[in-house]
C-alpha cells in the first residue's frame, strides 16, 4: 500500500510516531511507473476536448433559449402566452448566455494548461508527472501533520485540528477525496485518472490554505477575508440559536411533566 495512503488513514496515530511518519511520507512512495512521460499532457488534452464540447453545447443552449424568447414574445402578442412566461424565458436566456461565457473562458484556461503541459514533458530520466503530483500531495499532508504532531503548533493553532471548524472539516473531506483519487491513479494511470487526481490535489492545497488562514485568524495573526467575519458570526448565531431551542424544549418538557404530575389524582 502507498505509504501516504496509510498515513492518511491512520493520521490520528501520528503523535506516537511523528518522526517516522514524516520521514516515510517524503522518502517513500516514489516507485516509477512504466512510461507516463506524456501523462500530464494527455490529461490536459483530454480536458481541452471536454471543455470544447461543453462550449459547443452552451452555445447551442443559448440559441435555443433565444428562439424560445422569440416564440413566446410572438405568442404574447397573440395573447397565447403570459408576460410571466416571456420574462421567465428572458431570465433563462441570460443564464444560458452566462454559462456560454464561462464555458468559453474555461476553453481558454484549458488551452493555457495544455501549452504548459507540453512544455513540461519531462526528460527520459526525470520524474514522471504522476510522481511529481504524488510529491505535491505528500508535501501538503506533511504540512498538515506538523499541526497534528507538534505540541507548540497545537497550542498556538488549535483550530487546525478542530473538526468542528468548517475550514478544517473541509480540508479533511478534501484529504479523503485526494486519497481516493491517488488510489485510482496509482500504478498505470490513464489521462482521466491523472486529471481527477490532479484536480483533487489542487482542491486539497486550496483547502489546506483556507484552513491554515482560518486558524491564524482565530489566533489573531491574520486579518479575516472579506465575508468570513459575517460567516463566522452567522455560524455562532446559529449555534447559539440551536442551543437556545434545545434549552427551551427541555424547559417545556419539564414544565409539562410537572403539570401532568400535579393533575394526577393522589393514590390512597
Amino acid at each position: 500500500m502507498d505509504p501516504l495512503l496509510l498515513a492518511a488513514e491512520w493520521w490520528w496515530l501520528a503523535p506516537v510516531a511523528a518522526g517516522g511518519v514524516a520521514a516515510g511520507a517524503v522518502g517513500m512512495g516514489r516507485r516509477r511507473t512504466a512510461g507516463g512521460r506524456r501523462l500530464e499532457f494527455d490529461a490536459a488534452r483530454l480536458d481541452l476536448r471536454a471543455a470544447r464540447q461543453k462550449a459547443v453545447q452552451s452555445r447551442m443552449a443559448v440559441k435555443l433559449a433565444r428562439a424560445d424568447v422569440t416564440r413566446l414574445s410572438a405568442e404574447r402578442s397573440a395573447r397565447r402566452a403570459t408576460a410571466e412566461q416571456v420574462a421567465g424565458a428572458k431570465r433563462m436566456l441570460r443564464i444560458k448566455e452566462s454559462d456560454a461565457k464561462a464555458a468559453a473562458a474555461d476553453v481558454r484556461a484549458k488551452q493555457v494548461r495544455l501549452s504548459a503541459a507540453r512544455a513540461a514533458i519531462p526528460a527520459p530520466r526525470a520524474p514522471r508527472p504522476l510522481e511529481r503530483l504524488q510529491g505535491e500531495h505528500d508535501a501538503v499532508v506533511l504540512r498538515w501533520m506538523q499541526y497534528e504532531t507538534d505540541p507548540g503548533l497545537q497550542i498556538a493553532y488549535p483550530a487546525m485540528t478542530d473538526v468542528k471548524q468548517p475550514a478544517t472539516a473541509e480540508y479533511l473531506r478534501a484529504a479523503g477525496r485526494a486519497v481516493d483519487a491517488r488510489r485510482a491513479a496509482d500504478g498505470t494511470a490513464g489521462p482521466a485518472e491523472f486529471a481527477a487526481y490532479r484536480d483533487a490535489v489542487s482542491d486539497l492545497e486550496r483547502a489546506f490554505e483556507a484552513a491554515e488562514h482560518a486558524a491564524r485568524v482565530r489566533a489573531g495573526e491574520e486579518t479575516p477575508s472579506p465575508g468570513s467575519a459575517w460567516q463566522d458570526a452567522a455560524q455562532d448565531m446559529l449555534n447559539r440559536s440551536t442551543e437556545a431551542i434545545d434549552r427551551a424544549a427541555g424547559a417545556a418538557a419539564s414544565a409539562l411533566a410537572a403539570w401532568n404530575e400535579r393533575r394526577r389524582p393522589d393514590k390512597r
